[in-house]
């Protein structure tokens, strides 16, 4: 599915179940899940057979896909991606840091925030304005928990080309349901690549089988 949002030069994979067992992990990647629950080593263990099944389209060999210390995933060396994991679903996005500057992306099941705060606390005024309108244009679209996703995507492209922590109040969404894409304007200060200052991220969105993904990519 990731590759109708973030078609070539990169490389994706994702998996609709935790098939890897843990043998195919390094020992690297096990320790560090060594006390998790079952799941969560399932989980950990099948995003990053897709991470590497995706970096080896770019023919880079296995090798331990481990955090750092900010939690966030250290790739090879001239690479940049994303890996992302919901109930139901794992994927992650790759390429070359000479064709894409950074990667955004985010799965999360089409299903209503239930609580209202958790609603306002992820989403801002002027994008709650939205929703009565766009849920009557897709009902079958929980906008609340695309809004989410997307800021995750938003944040995920952010980390890696500032090394700093992006609120959910900090970007503004609008989302455009008519060919599924959405802007996210940059209320902070954004990040310089290549002598240019980024205000604002633009990515694409899709809901299938029960899922809202989102992703963004910044070309070099």
């Amino acid at each position: 599915m990731i590759d109708k949002l973030l078609p070539a030069p990169i490389a994706t994979a994702e998996a609709l179940h935790d098939d890897a067992p843990l043998s195919a992990m390094f020992p690297e990647e096990l320790e560090l899940v060594a006390r998790a629950v079952p799941k969560r080593q399932r989980e950990f263990g099948t995003v990053r057979r897709c991470a590497r099944s995706a970096l080896s389209e770019l023919g880079i060999a296995p090798a331990p896909l481990l955090p750092g210390p900010d939690r966030a995933p250290r790739w090879p060396a001239g690479i940049v991606g994303a890996m992302t994991h919901c109930t139901g679903f794992r994927a992650a996005a790759v390429a070359r840091s000479t064709d894409v500057v950074t990667i955004g992306l985010d799965a999360e099941p089409n299903e209503p925030i239930a609580d209202p705060r958790v609603v306002e606390a992820i989403t801002r005024p002027e994008e709650r304005a939205q929703f009565p309108q766009l849920a009557a244009l897709q009902p079958e679209v929980c906008w609340e928990r695309l809004v989410f996703s997307a800021k995750e995507s938003v944040y995920k492209a952010w980390y890696p080309l500032t090394g700093r922590w992006l609120d959910f109040d900090e970007a503004r969404l609008t989302l455009d349901p008519t060919d599924a894409t959405f802007t996210a304007r940059l209320l902070v200060p954004g990040p310089v690549v290549a002598g240019t200052r980024i205000t604002e991220f633009t990515g694409r969105w899709l809901v299938a089988s029960g899922l809202v993904i989102t992703a963004i990519s910044v070309p070099a």
